[in-house]
Parts: structure tokens; C-alpha cells; sequence
């Protein structure tokens, strides 16, 4: 007997359709002798309708209603799984966030969870039951509902899997696994059978949508196998797992891009101490997050050319707030550019061979496209090129690493 915990997002429970066969999924499990929770997420296209009628009723919310409206999307659907189960002849009852209850600190639309009291739930086992647990929600310290931010049932998923030491997290999704890098780009992309928990936190930090980087995070910290796998396939997917338990290492895993990044050149600044950090502290005041940074000294030594990335939805607050402090910071110009792509290169066997990156640069020079700016890690090489060599970088990188499908 294992104890599994099973999550499925919003596609996965698009319909009364779909959520009847996540219900013949989960019998599946209870009828091979496994105690199951299950966590759903809201109705595909439920979510962004609820926070749709939110912002139409009021554009500047008070944000402990916002999530009284938007948890409700989870809440529909767990007792809907819930009434399948029962219509299949399993013993199954929805549990919302509050009842449980996950515990969260009190930001509201972006909660953390605290902790999980896994006391009753392990009672319901105990009777046979099967738990259906609304994800994304939890209860604030004022006993107000709370939100985790977008994505948050896999977060919800790994808290309760910790919570009840369970033995996996399956992460029930509309793709069959995690890839070499994005398939519809690179047709000889490969499904990966095992991959490292840093590899899949810098891979879901830097595009890759398969898991939240939330989720992951607290997968590696509690130690708990993660597999992702899809609804719709009867095929084993992508088990998340310490890098001890990944017997033949490659030195490159996967190679993972973000179209959501903008580049931001401050030409000609003052070269003297503190200048970086009177530049980049209004940014992080306006809760402006920089990424890749370069600095380019001038030949005089008296001025420098500073250029760093933010967030594409960050880039007109960025220049807003740059160009409000020109006078203070005394930069001759600013220029901004949507037009560029971040594209890393991810594996844990970097730590134990040398050459990666300059492969990565021969790769990129050999088809003519030009590396803007360099970011690295420990398990990581990111470069930021023009937008439009996306796909003809990832497809040659792919390559150069041996990733390709036989």
C-alpha cells in the first residue's frame, strides 16, 4: 500500500466529461489498495473569469474579497470530483482549504503556506476515505480565505504530500512529462524519465510552464518524489527526484527559453562607486525584479554603459522609474528593447565537467546569432539573444548537446 497524492489542473477538469475520468483514475489507485488525496484545480477558464468580474466591479480591489471570489473556481470543482467518486462507489469527501486547514500568512492573492495540520485527514484515511482538496486556497492568521498566487495548486499538492508524507505527488497535466526543451519548437525534443529538483527548478523559473517554481521548491526542500504526467495519455511521465537517485547523469538535461524578458541600456553613466545601487534600488522599491546584468566600462574610465533585464509587463514601469531619477543618476540615455529571448542551458553534471558554456557560444557564433548579455549558475549558462533566433538556437543547442531523439 502506498500513499499517494494526486493533483489535476484545469484542463485536466475542463468538464463534467473530464472530471468523470479523473474520477475512473482515482478509483484506479483505491482499487489497487493505495490511500489517495486528490487536489483540483478550478474549471479550466474559471479563474480568469472570476478575476475578470472582480476587476470589472472594482479595478482597485480590496484583495481579501478578491480571494473570497476566485477561490470559489476550486471549490465547485472538488465537490463536483467528489460526487463522480461517489457515483463510481468510492467512499471520497471535498475538503476546502479552510476546513483542513492549510494554514498561510496573510498576503492575500500571493499566500504562503505556513502549515498543514494533517490530523483529520489521516483519520479519513484511516476510515477508507479519499480526500478531494480544493488547491490554491488556504486560510489566512485572521481566518479570512487566502489565495497562493497563479499555479498555486501545485503548490497546494506538494504542501499536502509533505504534510502526510506521502510516498509521491503525481502532477496530473495536459503534457505527457518534461522534455529535453519545448516540443513544438524542437520536433527531436525527448521526454526525460528522471530529472534532478534544481534542474526542474531552474528549468520552471526560466520558461519551462510543465510545474510552478513555487511547487518545486517545496518538493526539494521536503524530499518529496514528484511525477509529472499527463491526463490524457496511459503513460508513465517525469519523476522530479534527488540527483542521488539519477543513476546516469547527463552533462546537459535541458534546455529551457522565456520570451518574457526585456532588455533596458543605460548609456554613459557615471563610473564611481554606488552608482549600481542608486540605479537598481528605486527599481527594487517599485518591486521591479533585474535579472542579467552586464556593465561595460568606456576607455576614459569616467563613464559606463549598464544593461540589465526586468520582467516584459515590468519594462514601461522600469523606464517610468529610470527616467524620473536621470538627473540623479546622471546617465546620458536610456534604451529599451522587447525584441530579445533568454535562452539557458541546464544540468547538474555542469558541476563536474568543463566546456559547456563555451559550446553553447561556439554553437551560437557558428549560426550568426549574437549573445547580448551571459548569466551563470552553478547548473546553469544563460545568454540573451534577439527574439527572432529563437527557435533556430534552441534547435541548434539541442543538437550540439546530444539531446536529439534517435
Amino acid at each position: 500500500m502506498a500513499r499517494i497524492v494526486q493533483k489535476f489542473g484545469g484542463t485536466s477538469v475542463a468538464d463534467i466529461d473530464r472530471i468523470r475520468n479523473v474520477a475512473k483514475r482515482v478509483k484506479r489507485e483505491v482499487d489497487a489498495g493505495n490511500e489517495v488525496a486528490v487536489v483540483v484545480s478550478a474549471m479550466a477558464g474559471v479563474t480568469n473569469q472570476l478575476v475578470d468580474y472582480v476587476n470589472r466591479i472594482s479595478p482597485l480591489h480590496d484583495a481579501r474579497e478578491y480571494d473570497a471570489v476566485v477561490a470559489s473556481g476550486e471549490q465547485v470543482t472538488s465537490g463536483l470530483l467528489a460526487l463522480a467518486l461517489q457515483e463510481l462507489g468510492v467512499n471520497a469527501r471535498s475538503w476546502q482549504g479552510w476546513q483542513i486547514p492549510i494554514r498561510t500568512d496573510d498576503v492575500h492573492g500571493k499566500a504562503r503556506i505556513v502549515e498543514i495540520p494533517a490530523g483529520e485527514l489521516e483519520k479519513r484515511f484511516a476510515q477508507g476515505q479519499v480526500a478531494v482538496v480544493a488547491g490554491f486556497q488556504g486560510l489566512g492568521p485572521d481566518n479570512r480565505v487566502t489565495t497562493l498566487g497563479r499555479g498555486g495548486s501545485d503548490t497546494s499538492a506538494v504542501a499536502l504530500a509533505a504534510a502526510l508524507k506521502a510516498d509521491r505527488c503525481d502532477i496530473f497535466t495536459d503534457v505527457d512529462g518534461v522534455y529535453t526543451t519545448d516540443p513544438r519548437i524542437v520536433a527531436k525534443a525527448r521526454k526525460l524519465d528522471r530529472i534532478a529538483y534544481e534542474e526542474m527548478l531552474e528549468m520552471a523559473s526560466l520558461g519551462a510552464k510543465v510545474l510552478q517554481t513555487r511547487s518545486v521548491e517545496m518538493a526539494m526542500n521536503h524530499r518529496v518524489p514528484v511525477q509529472v504526467l499527463s491526463s490524457f495519455v496511459d503513460a508513465p511521465g517525469t519523476l522530479v527526484v534527488d540527483e542521488d537517485e539519477i543513476v546516469e547523469k547527463q552533462v546537459v538535461s535541458g534546455i529551457a527559453y522565456s520570451r518574457d524578458e526585456a532588455k533596458i541600456t543605460l548609456e554613459k553613466v557615471a563610473d564611481r562607486p554606488g552608482v549600481a545601487a542608486s540605479i537598481f534600488g528605486p527599481l527594487a522599491d517599485a518591486a521591479i525584479n533585474v535579472d542579467m546584468i552586464v556593465q561595460n566600462v568606456s576607455e576614459d574610465g569616467r563613464t559606463t554603459d549598464l544593461t540589465f533585464t526586468v520582467g516584459k509587463a515590468d519594462l514601461e514601469r522600469a523606464v517610468k522609474v529610470l527616467e524620473g531619477k536621470q538627473k540623479e543618476l546622471g546617465f546620458a540615455r536610456i534604451k529599451p528593447d522587447r525584441n530579445v529571448v533568454k535562452v539557458s542551458v541546464i544540468g547538474v553534471g555542469m558541476r563536474s565537467h568543463a566546456g559547456v558554456a563555451q559550446k553553447m557560444f561556439q554553437t551560437l557564433a557558428d549560426k550568426g546569432i549574437n549573445i547580448q548579455v551571459i548569466s551563470t549558475s552553478e547548473i546553469k549558462v544563460s545568454v540573451l539573444i534577439a527574439e527572432e533566433y529563437t527557435e533556430l538556437a534552441l534547435r541548434a543547442l539541442h543538437t550540439a548537446y546530444g539531446l536529439d531523439a534517435a
